[in-house]
Formats: structure tokens, sequence, C-alpha cells
């Protein structure tokens, strides 16, 4: 029996596992124990994601809805990339090349999300690019590039922060969103080290937790200013690390001054001492690490949140010593890669910026056309997705990896903006949401089926193995991006061979960022994984141009919506453990469990409303409006209510404000009315 070595088809930390056949179609999935990463640990979607495989709704042929019937119909390969390609040159030369946009995903390799860029400016000319993972973790992206000149989630390994003294987790239910990460804590606590979780939930992650603080959602740049202004009142600031490795210290000091815990207390619902234990706990620590994930991030004032936590770290002299600093842990599969080369709107190619004339002379090289053929930057994801069958917005939208019905806030509306279009074009595994609404459906390889690479959340580059041949009529997202490409009479070629591609992204990052040029397929294989720049970053500096961190003011202002006498209460979503994303393929295994969504809320507010445990209750936004059975609870803040995202229905409630410097919509709080 043959058995490969790959790894989870989920998040981003990419656990190591191994693959066998079983039976005629079907796998099975196996421990890896020598991977680093996991060390043969997955989590339950690990465990039976070769369940898809198998799965009455995969599709396995192109389909083609019928303009006589408006229904979808099967149809050759040929028939529908034709039909594709020439609907696109209709549309481009009636309405210019930005007619046509292209949304990717995060859960693509890097291979994918390589060629999806390449596409989008060679062969289409169209600036109108972006992705999900604009929905990941583009404040924390944001915010790194501003502090420290580069953004890689984790500047150093993942199990690094079980040497730590004490790990400050700020919006993360790491237990439930990647378990086999948890043991980490675990370790971290039996050598006498200290874990903090801060968010609005007492989640199981929480239940770890030496302090847990419960502050009110979009009030967590609040709390690090706070406990900043203490540190800095208990003289816990190391002033020699802040003199000789940063800029921007005194401003930032003057801009916590006014933030004194009963203040602190008054804006978050955090008690004032808590405040203090907080601030005490990492000023008595020689080594703290700070970690922030979508809880903290996907606000309108993401980048600041994670500007302010980054300010903790570095006043008390944390990033680039060893087990200390800042990271964020990476939510999709590729959240990491996937933005690294060229699939987001401002970006080319190992994390060079599109309005660069020099990136784009180097690209342009590699590419084999002209720097001027490149277009500038375009929309980013809620702008390109609002735009869409609008008076000067895209007419035709190709979608590889998203479901953007379930995915994207505001979800009515953009359901209207996608059913506007001219033709919408979707590849995917399975009939999701988004595949429904489209003119043309075309079904692509899943992770056993096809080779390439991802990245994972420390910045190491692994290698998913082809381990069986997909269906008959199944092909990759490489073959569909050539197919276009040769339709559409690209001036350059495009491979479809995933180890061909990854060395043209190697030359094409050369030199950037996220330089990937001395990685190949061989060294992945060898190593176990290879990281691109050091595993461990700042040692000797920051990739600023004076090798100093900045320390940049972030001051709150608050959720974008505030509760009022219509909307009472707060809202805030997130994951559950057996669900991941939009549940287009978790929905789809029957060993996981799939209890629909669900509406958690305190005995408080649900006696206030008068909800029961497993009755219905409706929440409502200025959005639309959502109802699913009550889950009564203590472990939430009685004022707050919250609803997990895998299903159609909670991305109808939430708020599209977006943060000024990443675009990250609101997800993560907006004010909500509750009725049992």
């Amino acid at each position: 029996m043959s058995v490969t070595e790959t790894h989870c088809p989920y998040c981003s930390l990419q656990c190591g596992m191994r693959v066998a056949r079983a039976g005629r179609a079907g796998i099975e999935v196996r421990a890896w124990e020598e991977f680093p990463v996991n060390e043969g640990a997955l989590c339950r979607k690990g465990w039976t994601a070769g369940e898809l495989r198998g799965s009455r709704e995969r599709l396995t042929t192109p389909l083609v809805r019928d303009r006589a019937t408006g229904t979808l119909r099967a149809a050759g390969w040929d028939e529908a990339l034709d039909l594709v390609a020439g609907r696109l040159r209709a549309l481009r030369a009636e309405h210019g090349a930005d007619a046509v946009a292209v949304f990717g995903g995060g859960g693509l390799t890097n291979e994918k999300a390589y060629q999806l860029g390449k596409l989008a400016r060679v062969a289409l000319g169209t600036s109108q690019i972006d992705y999900n993972g604009r929905w990941c973790m583009s404040s924390a992206a944001s915010a790194a590039n501003q502090a420290f000149g580069i953004d890689r989630g984790l500047p150093f390994p993942l199990a690094d922060i079980e040497q730590a003294d004490v790990v400050v987790l700020v919006g993360s239910n790491l237990a439930e969103t990647m378990p086999p990460a948890a043991r980490h804590l675990d370790r971290l606590r039996e050598r006498g080290g200290r874990v903090v979780v801060v968010d609005p939930r007492r989640t199981p992650t929480a239940e770890r937790a030496d302090l847990f603080v419960q502050p009110v959602p979009g009030t967590d740049l609040a709390l690090a200013l706070g406990v900043l202004h203490l540190l800095d009142a208990a003289g816990a600031v190391d002033e020699e690390y802040v003199a000789t490795r940063t800029t921007g210290f005194d401003a930032v000091r003057r801009s916590v001054a006014a933030w004194w815990p009963e203040r602190v207390e008054r804006v978050t619902g955090v008690a004032s001492d808590e405040v203090r234990a907080l601030a005490d706990l990492l000023a008595g620590a020689g080594r703290v690490v700070v970690l922030t994930a979508r809880g903290a991030e996907q606000h309108a004032q993401g980048t600041a949140t994670v500007l302010a936590w980054i300010n903790v770290a570095l006043a008390l002299g944390m990033p680039g010593r060893p087990y200390a600093g800042y990271g964020c842990l990476t939510g999709q599969g590729n959240g990491q890669g996937g933005r690294e080369h060229g699939q987001k709107a401002d970006q080319l190619p190992g994390y060079r910026m599109i309005d660069d004339p020099a990136a784009r002379a180097h690209v342009a090289a590699v590419w084999g056309v002209d720097p001027a053929s490149l277009p500038g930057k375009g929309r980013s994801a809620y702008e390109l997705l609002d735009a869409l069958g609008t008076p000067g917005g895209p007419r035709a939208l190709l979608v590889h990896g998203s479901n953007i019905v379930v995915s994207a806030p505001n979800a009515t509306h953009i359901t209207r903006r996608l059913e506007a279009l001219d033709l919408l074009v979707v590849c995917d595994l399975v009939m999701s949401e988004t595949a429904a609404l489209a003119d043309v459906v075309l079904p692509v390889t899943q992770w056993v089926e096809e080779t390439g690479t991802m990245t994972n959340l420390e910045g190491r580059v692994v290698l998913r193995q082809r381990a069986i041949t997909p269906p008959e009529g199944v092909r990759s997202d490489l073959d569909v991006i050539a197919g276009l490409a040769a339709r559409l009479d690209a001036p350059v070629p495009f491979a479809t061979d995933p180890e061909e591609v990854f060395a043209e992204l190697g030359r094409a990052s050369a030199g950037g960022r996220a330089d990937y040029s001395d990685i190949t397929y061989d060294r992945i294989r060898a190593e176990g994984g290879v990281f691109w720049g050091s595993p461990r970053m700042f040692a000797d500096g920051f990739a600023t141009p004076d090798g100093r961190a900045r320390f940049v003011v972030a001051e709150h202002a608050g959720a974008a919506e505030q509760p009022d006498a219509d909307y009472p209460v707060h809202l805030t979503t997130g994951r559950v453990l057996a669900q991941y994303q939009s549940g287009a393929q978790t929905r789809r295994i029957r060993s996981l469990p799939d209890d629909g969504p669900y509406v958690e809320l305190h005995p408080l507010l649900a006696e206030r409303v008068g909800a029961t445990d497993g009755g219905p209750v409706v929440v409502r936004t200025r959005r639309g409006e959502l109802t699913a059975p009550a889950r009564v609870v203590m472990t939430i803040r009685p004022d707050t209510v919250f609803v997990p995202f895998h299903w159609v229905g909670a991305n109808r409630l939430t708020n599209d404000a977006l943060d000024p410097s990443s675009r990250m919509p609101e997800f993560k709080v907006c004010a909500a009315e509750v009725i049992g």
C-alpha cells in the first residue's frame, strides 16, 4: 500500500499527515509523527478529511447555465472554457479590461495564487483582483509592516511559545480553531509559564488560562492602551531596548498617559483590578509573547488594535529576543503564502508592491512582458465585490477557492451584486452556495489529488503531495488558468506543472520581502519544510530602512456601530471545533457534527428577551436577521451574543465597515437586537 506524506487541507498549522489508499477510491489518514508542527496530532477535521473524496456531492463535470431555462447542465471542458473565454473577450472589448475581476482564496496553494495573479495582470490585463485572505489577517499584516517593515504571521516557530514566561492570546480560540497547537500552552504551563486569554467569551482556550479577561467586543485596543499606561507608570519599560532598537516611543508614551485603569474599565468592561493584574504579570516576566487573531483583527480598527499590542511587546523589549515577541495566528491554510505572491490587489510576487517601479520591472522581466503593460492597484476584496455589476464596476468575476455568499460581510447585499453580473465563473469541489449562482461551474482537484506548496503560520513552506488520481473530469486550477490564458491569447505561456510554476515563483520573488528563490521541492522534502527568511526574525534588526522597529500611535475610537435603543446588544462571530470557514467541505463530511447555526447568549439576556435554551431566537441587525436555536450559557458577556459563521446567515448580519489601512471588514462586532 502506497503512503504519501502531505498536509491537512484546513487551517494554517498545515499539520503533517500520511495518506494511504483504502479500497477503490477511498483514502486513510494516518499520523506523521516526525513533522515538527503537530508531531502526529490532528484535530477531528484532519482525521476525517479523506471522507470528502467519496462524497456524492463532489463535482466531476463542468456545468453551464442554460440561458433558456436558467438551469445548469453538464458540458465538456472545451465547451465551458471556450464559452468563458469568449464572454470575457466580449466584455473586455465593450467595457475595458477592468470589466473582468478575479477573486482568489487563502486556501489556494502558492502556485495557484501566483498563477492567478499572473492571469489577471498578463492574460486579462485587469487590476481587479483580490482574495478572501483580505478578511483573514490583513490587519495584522498591515500593522506588522508598519512596525517591523515585514509581515510574517509568526516571526518564530510556534513551539517557541512553550519557553515563554507569559503568553497573551488576544482574540484567539486556539483550542477549537487549531487544537494541535493547544499542547504548546499545556507544555508552557507545565514548566511554570502563564497564559492570558482576552476574549468576550470564556472559550475552551480561556479554560486553559491563568488569567482571563472578558472585554466588550471591539475594545481590545483600549485594553492594550491601559496595559501600556501601567507598564510605563511602573517603570517596566525596557528603556535601553526602546532607545537602541526602536523609534517613536515618546509619542506613544504621551498617547497612553490618559488611559488609567478606571477609564479602561469604563470602556472595556474589564475591572480595573484585572487590568492591573495583567500589567503586573507582564512587568514581572522575562519572556513575553503576544499573539493576536481574528477576534482582535476583524474590526474597522483592526490595524490600530494590533499596533497597540505590538507597542506593548516593544515597550517590554520582546521582539527579536529568544522565546519572546509578537505574532499573529494566521487562520486560513495558506493565509501567509496566499498574500505573498500576487493575488492581492496591491501586490506582486515576493510581497512586492505593485506601484513600485522596481518591483514591476523585476516581475515583468520574469514574465517576459513590458512593465508598462501591467495594471496598477485595484480594489480591495469587499470594495471589489461591492462594485460588481455597477456602472464602472466589473461585469464578470472568476472565483477560485472562495465561497463568497457565506463568507462576505453584509452577505445579502453582496449576493445581489453577484447576481447582477453578466458572467460568474466558480471553480470548486462541490456545489457551494456561490457556485449555485454561477453561469459556469468548473470542477477542480482537492488536496490529495494535486501537488503544491503552502506556507504555514510560521512562514514554513511545506509540500502537499499528490496521493491519488483525481476523478475523471476534474482538473487542477492550474489547468483551468492555463486553458483560459491560451484562449485569451496571453503573450506568454502559463505552466501547469506545479514544480515548474514554483520555480518561476521563486525567480519572481527573488529579492522581495518574501523571497522563495532558494526553496525547492527537493529541499522541502529533505528538510520537512523550509522557512522563507530566518526561522527566528529580528534578532539583529528589523526590516526597516534603519533597522529599528516603529512604535505607532494607536487611538481608540470603538466599533463603527455602537448599540442603541433599537439594537441594544453586541453581536460577535467566530468558529466552532467541527467546522471550517464557509463549511463547503466540512458540512459535507458525515463524521463531523453539523447542528447548524445557533445563538449563544447569557442567562440574564435570555431572561430579558424571553429566550429559552434550545428554543428559537431571532437576531436582527441593520443588514438582516437570523433565526436559530438559543444556547444559554454562562460563558459569554451579558451584553453580547455569538453566532458561528460556517453557515448561511451569520454574515447577513455583519457590518461591512472597513479598516482604513487594511480594508478589513468589521466582522467581529456590530449592534444587534435579540428576540426570544
